[in-house]
């Protein structure tokens, strides 16, 4: 347990109340043990964030399972036990999925005409935006340059959430021709060589998918990818952080803070760079691999990702998904992760309720 949280009523008192509906009594529950659990995760997976995301999903398993613990007053160690056991399953994951090390990109600040033609290019989308319907212009204003989520823009221009995202909609397809010119036209030879030389398919994320085994140790997540104007399928097995993170952007669900993805899509924005595209290059020994391909003022680089990351990062950023089409075609990738992905039984919208949950009820368990 943990020593500095101390409290005047025992483990035990607290678990029969928590029983009875009262989500107090587990908040005081989950807080008085959270950081002991959290330390065990760190020192098992080597990381404080990976092991807070242990601990949250530990947190929903011992919401939904509270009425199992037999020893009332072991509440603790039984909290404990269970988060340890997801941090286990996430090494094993871990290490299957052998994500790439980054290397250490090194770039050289950009010179005077770089400056003067990222200038121009920030004039244009400006001039662009204020093209835009005032409702729509607003709406742009407020969620992409403040950064404010789609409930503080509600509040901030009196009307629903939907409405907001339905601005937000409007406006990004009424941009697309203007800024599309601007963006990728220097870059047309580039992109034709690309395409000569590789058969990239697009698509689109259209589940996820988890298992059902009691133990949440045991279950397993599976994102499906689809070709955008086809029947071809790809389902990649992904870590359970990862699928949670797909689940709450598939659904746009809102989120009291910023999760990991779309702080790293507002570093890149707020840097002048962009993800033009992410691509799932490769299946070797049932390891698929990936790269996020990054537009900035040095010019165009590739960054080594596993797929769960680099898909997590074009859903927050409206980023294309590309997959080599022979993947698509292979028998052996459709089936390397987990050839009977349909039969599991939870979906995207069950794993993003879960999530947006556990937020409401435990803020400090964030992703």
């Amino acid at each position: 347990m943990d020593g500095g949280c101390a409290a005047l009523r025992p483990d035990s008192e607290l678990v029969r109340i928590a029983l009875r509906g009262d989500k107090d009594a587990f908040g005081e529950l989950i807080t008085r043990h959270w950081t002991t659990a959290v330390a065990l995760a760190t020192r098992l997976l080597g990381s404080a964030d990976l092991a807070r995301d242990a601990a949250q999903e530990a947190t929903i398993t011992a919401m939904t399972g509270l009425d199992r613990l037999r020893a009332p007053d072991r509440f603790g160690p039984w909290f404990c036990g269970i988060t340890l056991n997801v941090a286990r399953r996430w090494l094993r994951q871990l290490r299957a999925e052998r994500p790439a090390v980054l290397p250490d990109r090194t770039s050289d600040d950009p010179g005077p005409d770089e400056l003067a033609e990222l200038a121009e290019l920030a004039a244009a989308v400006r001039a662009a935006v204020a093209q835009l319907a005032d409702g729509q212009r607003q709406a742009v204003l407020l969620f992409y340059l403040q950064g404010l989520t789609h409930r503080e823009v509600a509040a901030e221009l009196a009307i629903s959430v939907g409405a907001v995202k339905a601005r937000l909609h409007q406006a990004r397809a009424a941009l697309t021709p203007s800024l599309t010119q601007l963006i990728t036209a220097p870059e047309e030879p580039q992109m034709t060589a690309t395409a000569s030389s590789s058969a990239w398919t697009d698509v689109v994320v259209t589940e996820i998918r988890r298992g059902d085994a009691e133990d949440s140790a045991s279950r397993v997540h599976v994102m499906v990818l689809a070709e955008r104007d086809g029947q071809r399928q790809l389902p990649i097995w992904v870590g359970p952080a990862e699928a949670t993170a797909l689940a709450l952007s598939l659904e746009s669900a809102e989120t009291p803070r910023p999760l990991t993805y779309q702080m790293i899509g507002g570093i890149l924005e707020a840097s002048g760079s962009h993800v033009a595209e992410v691509r799932v290059t490769r299946l070797a020994e049932k390891i698929f691999y990936a790269v996020v391909v990054v537009d900035g003022p040095a010019g165009r680089h590739e960054v080594d990702a596993r797929p769960s990351d680099a898909v997590n990062l074009a859903l927050v950023t409206d980023a294309p998904i590309l997959v080599d089409s022979a993947l698509l075609d292979d028998p052996r990738a459709r089936d390397a992760d987990h050839p009977h992905w349909q039969d599991l039984p939870a979906g995207t919208a069950e794993l993003a309720a879960e999530a947006q949950q556990m937020l409401r009820a435990f803020p400090q368990a964030r992703p």
